[in-house]
């Protein structure tokens, strides 16, 4: 079959891409803006890609036109799409469809730690030998790809809650039907497709309709909006990770919760200690993905004790705590964190690494939730870990903000400034940095390469 897939340079659909080439289909794409990593991946594959959505692609008469969630009425190619009776479908309902049926897929959903935790599933199932198939909406540093078909029984994937394309506005995962389902935590996001919190709890409710009576769903047991969506309907077994009482899977702190403590992981039945993990990635929220990993590992076969060998050998994600490198005693990082939540989480996370160590913090908020203004109120407080914050906010073009950060930021005082240009923010955490000090970039996007600039600008130093 041969597929032409809109939008192919997306880390979704760059993924099924890889994924249907794999399974034997001719591949081709196009995107807006061909751009890497994806396309230098796709090209090596010898993926071909047209820049641009322009209608003449209909000449190429594919099979089927993937259209990705990044298409909007209005687009040439689609309209003629529409106008030509083609076929097309949305990418996570032909994964659905076409790569999941007969595989053990493992889902992981949330607000937060959805690559994380998927990736550390994938690792350890790979180390046990189960050569998984996996789709991630990251790259996880073990794999260097963020898909594969795998020959294995499980395929873990990535189970985003963001809908499925303009015909679609289901979310993804109700595609995905998993025989385990991770959900790791819940609250507001995606202002630009979702209403309110309440909304995103009734596709959480839709995707626990898709596990079947013999799946498992592995829940954070702290989180009071996964409570609900329990509430409204479960019709498979239920194991509860991080709950203050009747917890199945936990993490406790090593001795003197010191930096480099371990974490020691115990399950419920009988109160067994199965053993101490040397978690290489820092943060609680590190702590409970890893806890949900292995529960979903061993709904998967494999017995903790192994699963977590695996997670002490876990290299990370990219753009997850990142380091990109020290100069002149400097570190930079980089990290995905754009919502509040996620930035306290990192800031936190970063903060028990280096101790009292100088944190500089720079923002790019450019996510729909946060161009809309909806956490802006959040902002502020979820930078408080950051010794000085350095703010990305162009007055115009596409990641100009509907609200003004330099009044959203006041509560900081002089810890926080804010700049037009990536050019001048760096000129200024270059003038700011001094040995010991970490930077920590975040941002959904590029940030304009701010850190290859300033680990450059470091490299100038006399």
């Amino acid at each position: 079959m041969h597929l032409h897939i809109l939008g192919i340079c997306g880390t979704f659909m760059g993924g099924v891409a890889r994924l249907a080439q794999a399974a034997g289909h001719r591949v081709t794409g196009c995107d807006a803006a061909v751009y890497p990593p994806m396309s230098d991946q796709l090209r090596a594959a010898g993926i071909d890609l047209i820049e641009g959505y322009a209608a003449g692609q209909l000449e190429l008469r594919p099979d089927l036109f993937l259209v990705g969630n990044v298409v909007a009425r209005g687009n040439a190619l689609f309209e003629a799409i529409l106008d030509s009776g083609a076929r097309f479908d949305s990418g996570p309902s032909w994964v659905g469809r076409h790569l999941l049926p007969g595989r053990h897929v493992v889902a992981v959903a949330g607000t937060h730690g959805k690559t994380t935790t998927t990736s550390m599933i994938a690792w350890i199932l790979d180390y046990c030998g189960q050569d998984p198939g996996f789709l991630i909406g990251g790259v996880p540093l073990d794999f260097g790809v963020s898909a594969r078909l795998g020959t294995g029984h499980p395929f873990v994937i990535e189970a985003d809650e963001y809908d499925s394309a303009l015909f679609d506005k289901r979310s993804k995962f109700v595609h995905y039907f998993p025989a385990t389902a991770v959900l790791n935590n819940l609250e507001y996001d995606h202002a630009d497709i979702f209403p309110d919190l309440a909304a995103i709890e009734t596709q959480f409710h839709h995707l626990l309709r898709c596990v079947p009576s013999k799946g498992r769903i592995i829940v954070n047991g702290r989180d009071a909006a996964l409570a609900r969506v329990l509430q409204r309907g479960v019709w498979s077994p239920v194991e509860f990770f991080e709950r203050p009482e009747g917890w199945h899977w936990r993490a406790l702190h090593g001795a003197a919760d010191r930096i480099d403590a371990a974490e020691t992981i115990a399950i419920r039945n009988g109160g067994s200690e199965l053993g101490a993990l040397h978690l290489p990635l820092a943060g609680d929220h590190n702590r409970s993905n890893a806890v949900a990993a292995i529960a979903a590992a061993a709904h998967c076969g494999v017995d903790p004790a192994r699963a977590i060998a695996a997670l002490a050998a876990f290299g990370g994600v990219r753009r997850r705590l990142e380091n990109r490198g020290t100069v002149g005693g400097i570190t930079v990082y980089d990290d995905f964190a754009h919502h509040p939540t996620a930035i306290a989480t990192t800031l936190a996370g970063l903060r028990r690494r280096v101790g009292s160590g100088r944190i500089l913090a720079l923002l790019e908020p450019r996510s729909n939730t946060m161009k809309l203004g909806a956490m802006q109120s959040l902002v502020a407080a979820s930078l408080a870990d950051a010794d000085l914050v350095f703010c990305h906010a162009p007055r115009s073009g596409p990641n100009a903000l509907g609200w003004d950060p330099r009044t959203t930021l006041q509560p900081l005082g002089d810890r926080a400034q804010v700049f037009d240009s990536v050019d001048a923010l760096a000129a200024a955490v270059l003038a700011a940095a001094r040995p010991g000090d970490s930077v920590l970039a975040m941002s959904n996007g590029s940030f304009g390469g701010v850190h290859e600039r300033i680990l450059a600008g470091l490299g100038m130093r006399p």
